[in-house]
């Protein structure tokens, strides 16, 4: 199918749903609900389809004047400035419309769980794995997200062997997604003596949340075992079993909580936990196989892929999947990761539109 009667296509349906849901009588609430998000989806596609056909037949009438030979000098250079205007702004709207079209990422509009782990690297690594998690937790803030810590693993001076939180906002997935990899740090420990530079590691996974109607778990394959919250020096710690760690037995998954006080809460948030590894296991899989033949891929989720260097005696982030390099190191872990991400998207998407042509 051509570009053109694609969006030949996206605009009668666009139609249709118009017509369907104007006779509302006829369906139930459920299939007026799908058609209305539908609708509501392709509404901007179809305003962007009409402005670059609007462009298109205006860039046609300039040709036409330019061509005829009774139109006069002064209309001919109206009619020449405005085509290479046109000519400009043609391919800029085809590509707006074409980087609407791209196939959805269903996890996109979801919220996120997001799970940091010291990696090769001792304490440094956990003190990194601390860096990390304050990055995405000021970053959250600045997109005002809500960003609330699920479990936790710390070491007595202030890092984490892992740590994992939920970030609740509008398309957090499609933001975060770019941030599972293995993530390195180069710098000089406080701790070293002789000034040298040690090199260590933190893996990073974001799953999208699941709802109970993504993902079915049969509660007869999931063991729950309770325990003691634990913290250092003290902090968090409980006298009750209120921590609670889940099992999925056919998988092996586990999940825990121990962050609150109530084992009921620590019990529903193992279960969200849960739930989405489950649904990010699926999407893994589906991933794999239509990735079976893709050289390169942005936002695989690969969590074995060094993905960003972090040095600091350079004050510079190095992104590898894109080799983009910033000297704004300070910054970006105060949180302001809007640049490297929108570099990342950016990628993606020409990736995404390179494999449609």
């Amino acid at each position: 199918m051509s570009f053109q009667e694609t969006l030949s296509q996206v605009v009668n349906r666009h139609e249709e749903l118009e017509a369907l849901m104007a006779d509302a009588s006829s369906m139930n609430a459920s299939d007026f609900t799908k058609m209305s998000k539908e609708y509501a989806e392709l509404t901007p596609v179809v305003a962007a389809v009409k402005q670059l056909r609007s462009a298109q037949d205006e860039i046609e009438e300039c040709a036409q004047l330019l061509a005829d030979d009774e139109t006069d000098a002064e209309m001919k250079e109206l009619a020449e400035a405005e085509f290479h205007d046109l000519k400009k702004q043609i391919p800029e709207l085809e590509r707006e419309v074409q980087l609407m079209l791209l196939p959805k990422d269903e996890a996109d509009e979801k919220n996120a769980i997001i799970e940091i782990r010291a990696g090769t690297g001792g304490d440094e690594a956990a003190l990194f794995a601390a860096d990390l998690y304050r990055m995405y937790q000021r970053y959250a803030e600045k997109m005002g997200w809500k960003f609330e810590i699920l479990d936790f693993n710390e070491i007595g001076i202030g890092g984490f062997k892992e740590v994992s939180a939920t970030i609740t906002g509008k398309n957090v997935f499609a933001r975060f997604k770019y941030e599972s990899g293995v993530h390195r740090v180069q710098r000089v420990p406080e701790t070293e003596s002789g000034g040298r530079i040690h090199t260590s590691a933190a893996t990073v996974a974001v799953l999208p949340e699941a709802e109970d109607v993504d993902i079915k778990i049969d509660t007869k394959d999931l063991r729950i075992d309770t325990y003691r919250s634990q913290g250092a020096g003290g902090q968090h710690v409980n006298t009750t079993d209120s921590a609670v760690r889940i099992t999925h037995i056919p998988s092996g998954i586990v999940t825990q909580c121990q962050d609150n006080k109530s084992q009921h809460k620590n019990k529903d948030q193992a279960m969200k936990m849960m739930r989405a590894k489950l649904y990010d296991h699926e999407r893994q899989q589906l991933d794999a196989e239509r990735a079976a033949d893709r050289k390169s891929q942005v936002g695989s989720g690969d969590r074995s892929e060094r993905i960003r260097t972090y040095n600091f005696p350079q004050g510079r982030i190095s992104d590898h999947r894109i080799n983009l390099t910033l000297y704004r190191l300070e910054e970006v872990l105060q949180g302001d990761l809007d640049e490297v991400i929108d570099a990342l998207i950016a990628e993606d998407q020409a990736q995404k539109l390179a494999e449609l042509g």
